[in-house]
Order: C-alpha cells, then structure tokens, then sequence
C-alpha cells in the first residue's frame, strides 16, 4: 500500500529547501524511510509526481503549515548543520584588521569573492577594520587595468563589503624602495646576476649563489644601479637570504625585486618593482594588519614573508587557510585567459553570461546576499570540496523566492480553444503576498491562446483544462500543465541563456511594467534579470531555473 503521507512530506521539504522537487532526491528519502516499498519503484515514481503537480497549485506558506503538520521539525537544522565561521586566536573586539588583495588585471571572479565575503565577515564579526590592497606590482604578466580598480570597489560594494581604507601598492614604491634598502643594510639582500636557469639549478641543489657573498656596500651599489636603469630586465635581480638547505627549494633565496621594463599604466617612472611577497608582507605590517586569511595554496608565501619578518623583528600576523572549492561549471578560465578572449571577440566583455566574473552574475540576476550565504557556507576550513552553480542557485533560490512572476511562453505555438464558458482568470503576482495584486482575464467561446508545446490534453496553469482544442473543466488532472499568454496581451521577449545563446518567446504584456534590474519569476521557464526595455520589446538575463 503506497504511503501518500510519507511521498508528501519529503516532496514538501525538498520543494521548501530547493525551489522545486527532485523525482530522484524524495525517491531516495522515501525508500530509506519505507525500504518495504523498493519493489513497488515504479508507483512510488508515479506518486512522487503527482504529488509534485498537485503541491504546484500551493503558495510557499501553505506547503510550510503541510509539511509542518507532518513533520514539525523537518525544518529546523541540526546543531552540526549550522553553518558559522569559528573564532580566530588573539582577536579582539575593534581591533581585528583583515583585507582583500585582489589584482586589478580583471574584475572580481565568483572564485575571488570568497575572499571578499570571508575576510569582511570576519571584520563585522569582531568589529574590526576590512581593508581592499590592490597588488598590482606585475606590469606585465599581470598587467594591471585601470578600470578594474573601479569595478573591484563596486562588486566589493555590491556584496556589503565596503572596506574601511583602501590601499594601491603601485602608489608605494617609494616605502618598498627604502625598506629594501634598509634589508640590505641588515644583510638581509643581495643582488643575484645569474640567469634564471643558473640560479634555479643551484636553488634545486642546495647550493649557494655565487654573489651571496657581497657586502652590504656591493650590494647597495648594485642596486641604486638596478633603480638608475644601468641594470636592464633579466640582467639582476634583489633577493632575500633564506636557507639555501631549506627542504622546500621554491623558500630557498626568493626574489623580492625585479627589472620590468614595460611600463605600468599607472606608474610608469619605475621599473624596478617588487614581489607580491614583499610588498604583501610589508603592507600587511604598515596597515597593522592582524588576521591573513587566504587559500592553502599561499603557504609557501607566509613562509618567504616569515624571513623578512624576522630580519625587521616584526611579528608575524595570524595566519588562516582555506581549502580549494572546485566549480567546474566554468572550466578552468583565468583572468589573463578570458581577457585574451575578449579581446579575441570570444568573448562579448566581462559580463558575457559564460564567465565567472562577479559583473557576470550580477547582470545574470544573482543576489549578493545569496553569494555571501554560499561561501560562509563552508566556512573556514582547509578542505578541499567539490562544488557546482547548484550550489549558488539553492542560495540564490531563497532570495529570488520573493520576486514577482508572470508568464513567458518560449517559441510560442498559437492555438485555438473552443467552448469556454465565461471564465474570469486571476493570475497572483505572487502567491504569498497578496497586497501585490494580480492580472486578470476574462475568456469565453473561442480562445485562441500561445502556449509552448502542444498536446492533445493539457491544463493552462491557474485556469482551466484544454483536451483536443476544447474547454475541459476546471478540476485538477494529472495532465501537463503549461504557461501560456494572450496573443492581444503579449509582448516579444528574448531570454539570454547562460551558454550565450537566446530564447525567443513572448511574456505577458505587464513585462512592461517593470524596470530594468527587476528580478523576475517566469513561472514554469526560470528567473530572470530585466536587462532592457525597448518599444515592443523586452530582453531579460536568465538566472537558473
């Protein structure tokens, strides 16, 4: 005997968790609960879906009192469920002071707002101080653009993380310059001419560069040359003394300074310019920085910037890692790699549906909260997790909840209805909020109406049922149901998917009604972004289903 009861409440829950039901997600709940009914699959199925079209005609409100009354706290998470960032060692109320260093060679990725989210959060946390450092120090792999300074400060606006100072490396030469110069005197540095390849062998060895052996006055002379453009790139480099037998040869003698003869965009009186690791380590000093909170794979950093740390008898600030999320929903696009193909004409621009930029996603419809929920979701932790945009969207999914809907009919195919009794249709704006009103039709006779498919037996959703072109009652059947519009009442709309390609259809003519940025629902279709309104014409941004 099939256990309607048990079918209902794991459809709810998941419908409540996740926007919409998965066969295969309450099919799995449902067998573990009731193993007795895995050799009846083929009715359990059968329920499933039923009772999925059947709980569609219910508003969010009224399927939370359903599943509550089957199951009071299917709701509520467990303690080891919650999700919330542990504390961090030595911090104290106002005077924690984090930050973000992005690079300014593109704007923010999905990958780098974890950086945003985690580090801002923590400053709220502890009522600290959240600053942005642009590392912008590679005129040339990494060629700074001078826009994305921009972008960065409104995406970093757009996730509730305005930082408190603001700090470009590039305007800091001058402070890099006259610590080098003070490590030198320390004996901290010596200028290395051996060609990479050279050094690199010696490193991989063990064994010392030929011109550690300098004296601070070489040393220092050597350098004023590098910074009087006597040196040219490739020809010497500044590095800082390590251990030479240190077990880890990428530690072993770093390079702190190098040549670059391109100039920088912003800065371009210099050539001479600093590593991240040394221009990192000392801005993380200057700008009392207390927490590095960053991924795993920067260990090696902390490591270098240890050693210049002691040379200057700095203490070294706490130190966090996060473990790596793989999303392979992007595949593996860097930043230098999508501006190459933008540029390529691969590419629209940066906020091409296709790419992982934060501009793409905002423009595509997502909620900053949602982004922010997504990465605190996994907390602080060094484990390396598998993810995908499913994830996002569930986040998301909360959120867009609460957008208004309407109907958009894709490739819309006309037909004709006959028979319709008077028949006044109220479609809700949103079904859980009433004071948002509704539209409303009145059919009667012949109706001829755009739907997306046909089929010989189908309802129109909130309206009534339709077999073989005539008017069929308004009881509820375990038939497709389908969105539909009025020919008279419709208005051209283009969807823009996330492969870049465009859904052609038309939606209800009050599309019009709305701004652009609004975040719709199109029932039975997906959320999606208003993008732009012209006469006759709306095109929207998907967002997910």
């Amino acid at each position: 005997m099939m256990n309607d009861l048990l079918v209902l409440k794991h459809v709810l829950k998941n419908e409540l968790e996740h926007g919409e039901a998965s066969v295969s997600v309450v099919m799995n709940k449902v067998m573990g609960e009731a193993p007795e009914l895995r050799s009846k699959a083929k009715e359990v199925v059968q329920a499933i879906r039923k009772t999925i079209e059947e709980s569609s005609c219910w508003s969010a409100e009224e399927k939370k009192e359903k599943l509550l009354q089957l199951w009071p706290d299917a709701l509520e998470k467990k303690e080891e469920e919650k999700k919330v960032l542990r504390e961090l060692r030595n911090a104290f109320k106002g005077r924690v002071v984090v930050r973000f260093a992005p690079n300014p060679n593109g704007p923010p990725t999905l990958g780098s707002s974890r950086g945003i989210v985690i580090n801002s959060e923590y400053a709220k946390m502890y009522d600290g101080t959240f600053l942005c450092r642009f590392d912008d120090t590679d005129p040339d792999k990494k060629r700074p653009m001078l826009e994305a300074y921009e972008w960065c400060l409104e995406d970093m606006e757009w996730l509730g993380a305005r930082p408190g100072r603001v700090i470009i490396m590039s305007d800091r030469m001058e402070q890099y310059y006259s610590y080098a110069e003070e490590l030198i005197e320390r004996g901290a540095c010596y200028v290395c001419s051996c060609d990479a390849e050279t050094f690199r062998d010696l490193r991989t060895k063990g064994k010392p560069c030929p011109h550690r052996k300098q004296s601070k006055k070489e040393t220092l002379e050597l350098w004023r040359k590098m910074l009087n453009s006597e040196v040219h790139a490739g020809e010497a480099v500044l590095k800082i003394r390590t251990d030479m037998k240190h077990k880890d040869p990428a530690i072993r003698d770093w390079t702190c300074f190098r040549i670059v003869e391109r100039q920088h965009p912003k800065a371009p009186q210099y050539s001479v310019w600093p590593m991240l690791d040394f221009a990192g380590a000392i801005e993380d000093h200057d700008q009392q920085v207390t927490h590095i909170i960053r991924g795993k794979d920067l260990r090696d950093s902390t490591e270098r910037q240890k050693y210049l740390y002691e040379y200057m008898k700095w203490k070294y600030p706490e130190t966090y890692y996060w473990g790596r999320v793989a999303l392979h929903d992007f595949g593996k696009l860097s930043t230098s790699g999508m501006a190459r193909e933008i540029k390529e004409g691969i590419y629209a621009g940066w906020d091409d549906p296709r790419l992982p930029t934060l501009r793409a996603l905002r423009r595509r419809g997502f909620f900053a909260q949602a982004l922010r929920e997504f990465w605190l979701g996994f907390g602080l932790s060094e484990k390396d997790v598998q993810a995908s945009m499913e994830n996002l969207e569930a986040c998301n999914r909360k959120y867009a909840e609460n957008c208004n809907r309407l109907f958009f009919v894709p490739d819309p195919k006309p037909i004709t209805i006959t028979e319709v009794p008077p028949t006044t249709v109220h479609l809700k704006n949103h079904p859980d909020h009433p004071e948002r009103g509704f539209r409303e039709y009145k059919l009667e006779g012949q109706v001829e109406v755009l739907v997306p498919e046909e089929e010989g037996y189908f309802r129109l959703k909130d309206a009534f049922n339709v077999r073989e072109g005539k008017y069929a009652g308004t009881h509820v059947m375990d038939v497709p149901k389908m969105q539909w519009v009025l020919p008279e009442k419709s208005i051209a709309c283009d969807v823009v998917m996330p492969d870049g390609t465009r859904v052609q259809g038309k939606a209800e003519d009050t599309l019009e009604k709305s701004h652009e940025g609004d975040v719709l629902q199109f029932e039975r279709f997906g959320f999606v972004r208003v993008d732009e309104k012209k006469l006759g014409h709306v095109t929207c941004w998907f967002t997910h289903k």
